[in-house]
């Protein structure tokens, strides 16, 4: 990656006590004067603001909350606080920039002792509120003083955040690949390190089937709807899709699951094995494969038909699939539970016991409308679920994005969480260290246009999966997983996605940040 210009202003950004060292202890020559905020999203209040603290002293240091302590909405800050410094250290008029790791402002304030503390207008103009008159104390304390900055026109941060959410998703890319140093070259080097990884899949089959049809008109008598049909397409599903999404990837896949004795049995076992995929069918003849037809007309999904069988193996299968578990030669073992039968509380400890040692474990809970727990697949090495099942496992609507995943993280032990955002890209969490801000890091959706969001998840997974066991990196693993995802969402229908789609994404990546590092910007 080219030099970037937040070299520029890097050595403006310090710790408490550096700056302690700096500016010496109080009373002191030259005059400092101290501002405190989130600076989520940086507006012409927030400038003036600035403009006139830094008449009423020499030096200004602009002082901004922590990530962690951000609860103003469920997916604030949108701008993560390493680029909030960045963007803060950016401005002339600021001398220094501080990342405060405290709820509030004031340990930091009694540390550094500024001559003034810069509070706008709108604290005052209604009388002294409790949190600033704490801070006024603290300055009294040391013969420090609060001055308060003209607010004729009050800004709202988070008003024009939700009025218009900024597009920096390059910003915020450059900034965790610069800061875990890493490169476009590493991340296509990554891509080649995938070929010839051992992976196993473990999980439920769905035969997805699209019935296209056309319109004729309606019953005059009955509200029934007629249509003519043009024909039915069947695709391989469910965790047979994420065989064959690894299988692209370049890794040899083995596949171990559940089939009826029906139509759909050789079409799933031929399938694959043509894609190169090894499987392993266990045929129980009391169910059925299990199929999803959609009713199409129009380009619009009339009506869905399910047959299938959601209770539980039996033990003898288990069994059999369990012994495949635990004798199978591979780098990572993957639970692709879609609650079709394979995996429930009966069978999931056995499940677990069966994994072989040394092996990469990673598990999938995509439950949809059916019962369904992530944090039943406890210690393991990945796990992906989006933001519905983790709300779902944790029977929690309402806690921001930070605490949700904590508490995942938390309930699940596992060692890495990427935790599926939709639109809004991914959340990381890599370790119980919570209040750590090194704990998360947020990788924003690269995808252009949606065509077809089915299969995005698989594509991440899959890509996330292969990349933890070649490079060992979480933000390797997020952003190509991220990119596979990208590139799944920009194609019609589920379709595996193969290193050259990724390199596409890469490429894309690239010319952005070589386009903001040429001096021109986004619109």
């Amino acid at each position: 990656m080219a030099s970037s210009l937040n070299d520029l202003y890097k050595h403006k950004i310090k710790t408490a006590e550096e700056l302690r060292e700096i500016l010496g202890p109080y009373p002191r020559e030259k005059k400092v004067i101290m501002c405190h905020g989130v600076f989520d999203v940086v507006h012409p209040g927030h400038v003036r603001h600035f403009i006139y603290a830094k008449s009423k002293a020499d030096i200004l240091v602009a002082s901004l909350t922590a990530d962690k302590h951000i609860t103003k909405g469920k997916f604030r800050p949108h701008v993560p606080e390493d680029l909030r410094a960045l963007n803060l250290a950016a401005f002339e008029l600021i001398d220094y920039v501080l990342v405060d790791h405290e709820d509030k402002p004031l340990k930091n304030m009694a540390y550094l002792q500024p001559d003034f503390f810069a509070k706008g207008y709108e604290y005052v103009s209604g009388g002294l509120p409790q949190k600033t008159q704490e801070e006024a104390d603290i300055l009294s304390e040391y013969g420090g003083e609060m001055i308060f900055t003209p607010g004729d026109i009050v800004y709202s941060s988070s008003s024009l955040i939700n009025l218009a959410p900024p597009s920096i998703k390059t910003e915020k890319l450059m900034t965790l690949m610069e800061k875990n140093e890493l490169t476009f070259d590493g991340l296509r080097d990554a891509l080649k390190k995938m070929a010839g990884l051992k992976v196993h899949v473990v999980g439920d089959t769905i035969v997805d089937s699209y019935t296209q049809t056309a319109m004729i008109g309606g019953q005059t008598k009955t509200p029934t709807m007629s249509v003519h049909y043009e024909g039915r397409t069947d695709y391989i599903g469910g965790a047979g899709v994420v065989a064959k999404h690894l299988r692209a990837a370049g890794a040899d896949v083995t596949f171990t699951t559940v089939l009826g004795d029906d139509q759909f049995k050789n079409f799933v076992i031929d399938g694959l094995t043509e894609f190169g995929v090894e499987c392993h069918a266990v045929i129980d003849r009391t169910r059925p494969t299990t199929n999803k037809n959609a009713i199409v007309a129009g380009g619009y999904r009339l009506l869905k038909i399910d047959t299938l069988d959601n209770n539980s193996i039996n033990d003898e299968i288990l069994t059999e699939i369990t012994d495949r578990v635990a004798k199978t030669s591979c780098d990572a073992l993957v639970y692709s539970d879609f609650r079709h039968g394979i995996f429930n509380k009966r069978t999931i400890p056995a499940f677990l016991k069966a994994v072989p040692e040394n092996v990469f474990k990673v598990a999938d809970s995509q439950v949809a409308s059916r019962w369904g727990n992530i944090t039943e697949f406890k210690g393991f090495d990945l796990i992906t679920p989006n933001e519905r099942e983790a709300r779902f496992a944790l029977a929690d609507q309402d806690s921001g994005i930070r605490p949700l995943a904590s508490s995942l993280y938390d309930a699940s032990q596992c060692k890495t969480l990427i935790l599926k955002l939709g639109d809004r890209g991914v959340l990381t969490c890599t370790n119980n260290e919570h209040e750590d801000s090194e704990s998360f890091f947020v990788v924003d959706s690269f995808v252009d246009r949606v065509v077809d969001a089915v299969g995005s998840g698989d594509a991440l997974l899959s890509y996330a999966t292969l990349s933890m066991i070649a490079t060992g990196s979480s933000v390797i693993a997020t952003i190509l997983g991220s990119m596979a995802a990208a590139a799944e969402c920009e194609v019609d229908g589920n379709f595996p996605i193969t290193p050259e789609d990724v390199l596409k994404q890469i490429d894309r990546a690239q010319r952005f940040v070589d386009f903001d590092h040429s001096g021109h910007g986004q619109d």
